[in-house]
């Protein structure tokens, strides 16, 4: 490969809007090593669901502009799909419930089936990448970027179900890469904003933060990303994502895949870093795949001109750009996609959703309300997907008891029955006699809900967080 080539081979960007076409001749002209998509790429159909054929026509344009110069490996095609808050892609396609749902029904053979059937779907539309799942701890409220997308507050659990869920994502054709190295579940700014700091010593993070990542390396998954985290353990003041030693870190535990850094157009690397100067230096710490940088044609002149200078080995592009095309070639050649329909995992999110809920209080078996109750709180479309699940479970939305639903980010909440939709923490200070954590919003989730309220299930999840005094593990018995 040419110079040129193989600084495309390094880049993974994203591109605006829906024109797919111009940015394949982006991905032609720079060699590039596939696309990201995100939410603004997504085409939709007349009734503002995804249009599937559409998608798939594009991701099928987007590996052939990566196959263009002859390479006889497939290019990446990836998407941030996680479920929960981090879906790029809706209906048709099933909506799955938060990752921390895993976490509270604690079943490996559970999240293995669900990463093979998310992850199908994918396959079906031609990706083969997926940005998931995530490995960070979470710490609790103090958390504001991963909160439930963390598995778990248990650097165990979290270990355990998500390599779980990683083999079914592997088991369908997809990549994936467990997120966000060296760990961004206690740390308390958002990388998306600002530079969060990471002040805790290596033997604390090996024995907590660090160990769903050594989980991952252990079995051998493909990819690990690393985040934008200073740690000064580590090297002070610098971002793990472009650190030196953050890299021989995760190499020191046994990683030998592809380290891809998380997106350089967020704020804590653009800040810092700007005009992509963080896209070489990256590399030159020991990236092999450089995620999003703001301009791809700047990121991949920068990374021309460091070979060229010298300040980026011209080795260790070389050994950048083979892990990633051998990554690749493995995966064609071991990995056949197990693509499935769109929607085809409704049944399975809905279990997921069945065995995730966790009564924090109020009765464990029995109608939880009476034939009618009301509701608020929550978004307009929760409250219709309420409405929707309470006719099912043959409740009436009139009068009777109060139940209220916390979405993200919510107040605690004066009710008869608080629902909390995302992380459980907002139920800790509500004064409701029934509590309830869903982790989810999905229809699926809601009516698991509604089959609770009912009484026509019970709630088997445990808490994976402690919420106040409620410690990981609460829930009924």
């Amino acid at each position: 490969m040419s110079l040129e080539q193989k600084a495309g081979q390094v880049l993974l960007p994203f591109f605006p809007g829906l024109d797919s076409e111009a940015h394949a001749r982006t991905i032609e002209r720079l060699h590039l090593a596939g696309s990201i998509v995100m939410g603004d790429n997504v085409p939709a159909a007349p009734d503002g669901q995804v249009d599937t054929a559409a998608m798939r026509a594009a991701a099928e344009r987007l590996q052939r502009a990566a196959r263009a110069d002859g390479r006889s490996w497939p290019g990446l095609i990836g998407v941030d799909q996680e479920g929960g808050a981090v879906a790029r892609l809706r209906a048709p396609l099933t909506e799955w419930p938060a990752p921390m749902s895993y976490g509270a029904a604690d079943s490996e053979p559970l999240a293995s089936d669900a990463g093979r059937a998310l992850s199908a779907e994918l396959a079906g539309l031609g990706f083969n990448v997926d940005f998931a799942p995530t490995a960070d701890v979470t710490v609790g409220p103090a958390d504001p970027a991963i909160g439930a997308r963390s598995i778990s507050g248990s650097a165990d659990t979290a270990a355990h179900v998500g390599i779980a869920f990683s083999r079914g994502m592997l088991a369908a054709g997809i990549l994936p890469a467990a997120k966000h190295f060296p760990g961004h579940g206690s740390v308390t700014v958002d990388s998306h904003e600002g530079l969060p700091v990471q002040g805790a010593g290596l033997e604390q993070l090996r024995a907590r933060d660090l160990k769903p990542f050594q989980a991952a390396i252990d079995a051998g998954l493909p990819m690990v990303m690393t985040g934008h985290i200073a740690v000064p353990a580590l090297q002070p003041g610098v971002p793990a994502s472009v650190s030196p030693a953050a890299y021989a870190e995760l190499r020191r535990m046994g990683f030998k895949g592809v380290a891809v850094t998380d997106a350089l157009n967020m704020g804590a690397i653009g800040k810092q870093f700007p005009n992509d100067a963080a896209a070489p230096l990256a590399l030159a710490a020991g990236a092999d795949l450089v995620l999003m940088p703001a301009s791809v044609e700047t990121a991949h002149a920068a990374i021309v001109a460091a070979v060229r200078s010298g300040s980026l080995p011209a080795a260790r592009l070389d050994e950048a750009a083979t892990r990633v095309a051998t990554m690749q070639l493995w995966r064609a050649r071991s990995l056949a996609p197990q693509g499935r329909p769109p929607g085809s995992g409704s049944a399975l999110s809905q279990k997921v959703s069945q065995q995730a809920i966790t009564v924090l209080a109020g009765p464990c078996r029995g109608p939880m309300v009476p034939a009618s109750v009301r509701v608020n709180g929550g978004s307009e479309q929760d409250r219709a997907r309420f409405a929707a699940a309470a006719g099912q479970a043959g409740i009436r939305i009139g009068d009777g008891p109060l139940v209220t639903l916390i979405g993200y980010g919510g107040a605690p909440a004066t009710a008869d029955v608080a629902v909390a939709l995302d992380a459980p923490w907002p139920l800790e200070k509500s004064a409701a006699p029934a509590k309830i954590a869903l982790y989810g919003r999905t229809q699926e989730a809601f009516d698991a809900l509604l089959a609770v309220l009912a009484g026509k299930a019970t709630a088997p999840g445990k808490l994976p967080v402690a919420v106040g005094p409620q410690g990981a593990g609460a829930g009924c018995r």
